[in-house]
């Protein structure tokens, strides 16, 4: 017995179920998803929605919310929520994320190439001469294999796991050498990659058992050259900084201080799927910690939650009106969905109205344009929810998402600057890095209590500093001999082995900063 799949544009294939794997995987794993930011198993992305042609499984509550009842009555499920068992299902269009591919130059000849590997998204660029001269960022392939860090690591718990986990990033990279080459008419003399600790034990093939269960280790850690496959060049691996700071942090660290000149003590604050953060007293003292973030803030795992790409609503605007909401592009007559930003920007508006309270649940708020925001509140399903058009609201369920992350990123700071007996106000600059470096609004982060009162003036969006510092990587020999010193400058905080974290975490699920 087989899975019968109809696509959208008429073709029939079959497949073989995997037992003890969901749906939605084993559609996956035929390529058919390839490049949709799935939520992994959530059930909340909706984007793993199959119609059964007979037989449709009982719909759970998840796909009742999700997809109402009556595409639910037609045989409309989500994949991710049912097993890869025989069946005859018809799959619509993938909504795949875009590839954004940027500054193609004349240049020509042999190259360099840094890339960025994070569990939602990779980043590259060629460079020629240490310039940029091309770059571009996608989806990473692995996603539908788990949204976030420990699912990950639990398929790579496997041999087959690590194999097609590997084998999804190898071939991808290899593919954008080969693209690289075809353009510049040269060959990939240098590479580096730098991702999590995570991440960078699946692009090795390595075993993640020191990472998979407490207490974590780190039996590799990076700062050497490794093989990656038989048509790439080798490659830098950063030094690894502890068991979920990783590499991208050597590069965040080399962008800012080995290629800047930093006042001291500064915060880096690389916002991910895991949030990394390392708070930088000077060049010869420095303390890091993490906390899983998820992918909320990069577009995948909330209700509507998608990558920038066109349709995609990156941030919204209060007007004597209401709320306008801010496109990715012109390109798309109808909002589909909203990038972390407009998340982030969409709950400050409401929180500064009162339309969301501190706890993060609605409200009336207290002003007359407050009560008009207000009217927009409603209930789908049981839920109360915020409707931002026809298709597009914003649920309950969402916001607790989004204070979630504002939790461990307020955690994650206030255990650093407690570690080193200082407040915010010592602080020098705070760096934010990561998915949301470059276009998060600042204000936004500091009304929903990400940033303490008053730091907005010395917080920096610093864009992809784990690119930038790679790119320094394969240009600069210093930039690998800074790198490498960094592990004897460190003090890892063990966060999550705490006894207080839970307390510690549930007092910061406010939307206020918590000391």
């Amino acid at each position: 017995m087989s899975i019968f799949i109809t696509t959208h544009d008429g073709t029939r294939l079959a497949l073989e179920p995997t037992p003890g794997a969901t749906l939605a995987r084993t559609i996956f794993l035929s390529r058919l998803w390839h490049g949709v930011p799935l939520c992994s198993g959530l059930g909340k992305c909706g984007l793993c929605r199959v119609r059964y042609l007979s037989d449709a499984p009982e719909a759970n509550h998840d796909e009742m919310r999700k997809l109402g009842k009556e595409a639910v009555e037609e045989g409309w499920r989500l994949s991710c929520l049912h097993p890869s068992e025989p069946c005859e299902i018809m799959i619509p269009a993938p909504r795949r994320s875009q590839r954004a591919i940027m500054g193609h130059s004349a240049t020509t000849g042999d190259f360099a190439m840094a890339v960025d590997l994070g569990t939602t998204s990779i980043h590259w660029s060629v460079l020629v001469d240490g310039e940029r001269v091309a770059s571009g960022h996608e989806l990473n392939p692995q996603t539908g294999l788990g949204s976030e860090v420990m699912s990950r690591l639990a398929t790579a718990t496997t041999a087959e796991g690590r194999f097609v986990l590997r084998a999804l990033i190898t071939d991808r990279l290899t593919e954008l050498m080969q693209i690289a080459m075809n353009n510049m008419g040269g060959v990939c003399t240098t590479l580096a990659v730098s991702g999590n600790s995570a991440m960078t034990y699946i692009l090795l093939g390595k075993k993640p058992d020191d990472l998979a269960s407490a207490p974590y280790t780190l039996s590799y850690t990076g700062g050497d050259e490794k093989k990656l496959g038989a048509s790439l060049p080798l490659a830098y691996i950063p030094p690894l900084l502890a068991p979920f700071v990783g590499a991208d942090i050597s590069a965040g660290l080399a962008a800012i201080e080995y290629g800047g000149e930093p006042e001291y003590p500064f915060l880096l604050a690389d916002l991910g799927t895991n949030g990394e953060f390392v708070l930088a007293m000077s060049p010869e003292e420095r303390l890091c910690a993490s906390v899983p973030m998820g992918p909320a803030l990069e577009g995948v795992g909330l209700s509507f939650g998608r990558t920038a790409s066109p349709g995609a609503i990156t941030g919204f605007q209060l007007t004597p009106r209401g709320l306008a909401a801010v496109l990715f592009d012109d390109s798309a007559s109808q909002p589909d969905g909203m990038t972390g930003t407009g998340y982030l920007s969409l709950a400050a508006i409401l929180r500064q109205q009162g339309v969301i309270d501190e706890t993060g649940l609605f409200g009336k708020g207290a002003t007359p344009l407050a009560a008009r925001l207000a009217e927009n509140l409603d209930q789908k399903d049981g839920e109360p929810v915020y409707v931002l058009g026809d298709d597009l609201y914003l649920p309950a369920s969402d916001v607790e998402e989004i204070l979630k992350v504002k939790a461990a990123f307020n955690l994650a700071m206030s255990a650093l600057l407690k570690a080193a007996g200082i407040g915010p106000s010592a602080l020098k600059a705070i760096h934010i890095a990561g998915a949301l470096g470059e276009h998060v609004n600042l204000a936004d982060l500091e009304t929903l209590g990400f940033l303490p009162p008053g730091t907005r003036a010395k917080t920096v969006k610093a864009g992809n500093t784990s690119l930038k510092g790679t790119e320094l990587f394969v240009t600069d020999p210093g930039a690998r001999a800074f790198a490498e010193g960094l592990p004897a400058t460190l003090t890892a905080l063990e966060l999550a082995g705490d006894e207080s974290f839970g307390e510690q975490y549930l007092q910061r699920m406010r939307f206020t900063y918590v000391d």
